[in-house]
């Protein structure tokens, strides 16, 4: 039982510290290519169309797996998993920084999202699973604030080791810090819950109103959100007179204080007003990316350097805040045996589609203008902001817990009753 001081007890904390490591550098890895985008173009003498077919192969082959690895982490044990997963994606990592080609180079970026869709739901099942629904959000947000750190971490590492050493190096080391996280997953407890034999059917999910909503809100906000991390840095060097070291180092300093801030403070709010209404995590996300798209116009139409930076700041800030409650939410509308296909499910589609903004965004600067991309790119997240409010009318129709999964929901509480040791309230 969570302490009535602190939101977590120990062997809460020290599950939350390992997988938020774990996070942490698959980030790391994730946005180090970033930065090296410019190094890329010149090495191999490739277009930007193709160049954001990087992160889009990564995210099609993370999506196109999520939903058997979801399904696999509800039915076996979800730490071995986890580390089976950050192990794959750190050998994957590695070996991008020996490519010889880019269609080499294409090929083992892919690689890499096989092994993060073995971690991702599996991580937030465990959580959800481990810890009480009043602090779901907090716990995840403190999870996805490893992801946060870890992007800023790759931003700024990606720039200054691609600038001093080339981007081999960059890819080597970053897939080399995976190897111990790894290897602490093994040591993770899974808590108990219903046999795992018991899923839930997709197709049954996906006659939840309520989640198919948030899974169309999430596939704009990830096509804005991944544009902005691939082509954020290009586009302050190659329009707004940042050198790439200046550019990565700026934004992730921005990034540090405002992203992390963000996701902690939308974990304590979003908490609290779900407890004054069912919808609350859901409003909390609506109204920050409302919020955040003006700080985004400002960083794409300003001239001066510090208006370019404190727009980036306003909009990473209020953009963080989607990553903890969103988790929260959809665990919130489905039982617990489904949690790690919810996410699953949930991340085929949003990473899936959401991999189409840096492509998409590269072939518009490739036709057109770089800054029209981006201007594209902050549009679409307002409508995935507005499709949220779809979600919270759907959730005052049917109410949190849809009647089509209620009989679901009622034997996993059961049987959570009947084995209260390791079940959180």
């Amino acid at each position: 039982m969570p302490s009535s001081k602190l939101p977590f007890n120990f062997e809460q904390a020290r599950l939350l510290a390992v997988l938020a490591l774990i996070n942490f550098v698959n980030f790391a890895d994730r946005q180090v290519l970033n930065p090296l985008v410019p190094l890329l173009r010149q090495h191999f003498g490739v277009t930007d169309t193709q160049l954001g077919s990087l992160p889009w192969v990564l995210l099609v082959v993370l999506a196109v797996a999520s939903i058997p690895s979801g399904y696999l982490a509800d039915r076996f044990d979800e730490p071995k998993i986890i580390a089976i997963g950050v192990l794959f994606w750190s050998l994957a990592a590695i070996a991008s920084g020996f490519s010889p080609t880019f269609s080499f180079l294409f090929v083992v970026r892919g690689l890499v999202g096989i092994g993060e869709a073995a971690y991702a739901p599996a991580a937030q099942s465990l959580i959800s699973d481990s810890f009480s629904r009043e602090n779901r959000a907090l716990a995840q947000s403190i999870f996805a604030s490893g992801m946060i750190l870890g992007g800023i971490s790759g931003l700024a590492f990606g720039g200054i080791m691609g600038e001093r050493h080339g981007w081999q190096h960059a890819f080597v080391v970053v897939g080399l810090l995976g190897v111990l996280p790894g290897l602490l997953a093994f040591t993770l407890k899974q808590p108990p819950r219903r046999p795992r034999s018991e899923v839930v059917p997709v197709l049954q999910l996906l006659r939840v109103p309520a989640f198919v909503t948030m899974i169309a809100s999430g596939i704009c906000i990830s096509f804005s959100s991944i544009s902005f991390v691939t082509w954020g840095i290009d586009y302050a060097k190659s329009y707004k007179d940042f050198s790439a070291k200046e550019a990565a180092l700026s934004l992730a300093v921005i990034a540090l204080f405002s992203s992390v801030g963000g996701a902690i403070s939308s974990g304590f709010v979003a908490d609290r007003v779900q407890r004054k209404l069912p919808y609350g995590r859901v409003l909390t996300m609506a109204v920050a990316f409302l919020f955040a798209a003006p700080f985004l116009l400002l960083a794409i139409q300003a001239d001066e350097k510090w208006m370019i930076l404190a727009g980036f700041f306003g909009s990473m800030y209020f953009m963080s805040w989607y990553h903890g409650p969103t988790t929260a939410v959809l665990h919130d509308l489905t039982p617990q045996r489904a949690h790690a296909t919810a996410i699953g499910v949930y991340m085929f589609f949003t990473q899936l589609l959401g991999a189409l903004g840096p492509l998409l965004i590269g072939r518009i600067s490739d036709i057109s203008d770089l800054q029209i991309g981006l201007q594209v790119a902050t549009a679409v997240m307002v409508f995935g902001a507005l499709l949220l409010f779809l979600a919270i009318y759907f959730i005052r129709r049917d109410g949190l817990h849809h009647p089509r999964l209620a009989a679901l929901r009622a034997e996993d509480e059961a049987y959570a009753a009947a084995h209260p040791a390791g079940h959180p309230r």
